[in-house]
């Protein structure tokens, strides 16, 4: 990560954070601190592991901090940070969690779900139609309630929700129902046959022992299989998935649309548009 730090932190650097539980897996972090270098924000982003029980304790720690600009969240902490903003967007509502919180010039501060915008992002750059499409998603956690959404948003037909927690789905189902009206189903697991996508929102698949979150087995040979998992890159999901011949979306797809996202929330500035030279010297040390 120290290799995109340029110039190296100093007590002016704006820090972002990161959490999760693991948060091993997590590629955001190396990927912002090289959007950061790019740009010449005095800006890092550093990743903490801490569990879901000491999670609001540090969220609040780190918000009295006054150099701590934004955070980011993984799995556990999705529906936790929601619950630390002030306000929050759209998506973040009808998720009923974030995976993004900043800091607003007047203190307060704002949330929202950049996952499902990725996910639709990723899906339609690599060439996929979603618009009339039924979707099914395995898992009603943050990741799986911002693509379900996002995918609604982008007219998919209908979701299908399945989550072991049959009172999550149940809850998630509830709240998209209010927004997309006849377009939601809290099903079971195993009812994906007829879908014609097919994602992966649920933490099976990080271990290199885990089974495949669902069957393959008389899944439509037209769907495709999505992953949101991103180490590893091929989880063992894409690898049957592409071996019985699916077509497949992977993880990282769905993450490279929300280094972007990520960026413009927290206002740093477009790596890719020359800036002013003494405006970027007059404002080091702050975000624009």
């Amino acid at each position: 990560m120290t290799r995109h730090l340029v110039p190296s932190p100093d007590g002016a650097t704006q820090v972002f954070i990161i959490i999760g539980d693991p948060v091993s897996q997590v590629r955001a972090p190396q990927l912002m601190n090289a959007v950061f270098a790019k740009s010449g924000a005095n800006a890092a982003m550093v990743p903490i592991e801490v569990g879901p029980a000491q999670a609001p304790a540090l969220i609040e720690a780190l918000k009295s901090a006054g150099n701590v600009g934004g955070f980011l969240a993984t799995i556990p902490h999705k529906f936790e940070l929601l619950k630390h903003a002030d306000d929050a967007g759209p998506v973040a509502i009808a998720a009923g969690c974030a995976n993004a919180l900043r800091r607003e010039p007047d203190g307060r501060w704002s949330a929202e779900n950049f996952d499902g915008i990725g996910f639709v992002t990723g899906l339609l750059g690599s060439g996929e139609l979603l618009e009339g499409k039924t979707v099914f998603v395995y898992g009603a956690g943050g990741a799986g309630s911002s693509i379900a959404a996002g995918v609604l948003e982008a007219k998919a037909a209908c979701v299908h929700v399945s989550d072991l927690s049959a009172y999550r789905a149940g809850e998630l189902c509830e709240r998209l129902e209010r927004l997309w009206p006849g377009k939601v189903k809290h099903a079971a697991a195993g009812e994906h046959r007829d879908a014609d996508i097919v994602v992966n929102a649920t933490p099976v698949g990080l271990g290199e022992t885990d089974p495949l979150p669902f069957a393959l087995e008389g899944l439509n040979p037209e769907a495709l299989v999505a992953e949101i998992i991103m180490k590893p890159a091929e989880t063992h999901l894409l690898h049957e998935a592409h071996r019985r011949g699916f077509r497949t979306l992977a993880g990282m797809l769905m993450l490279q649309p929300q280094i972007d996202l990520y960026r413009r929330f927290f206002r740093i500035p477009d790596p890719d548009v020359p800036s002013d030279p003494l405006h970027a010297i007059a404002g080091r040390g702050t975000m624009p």
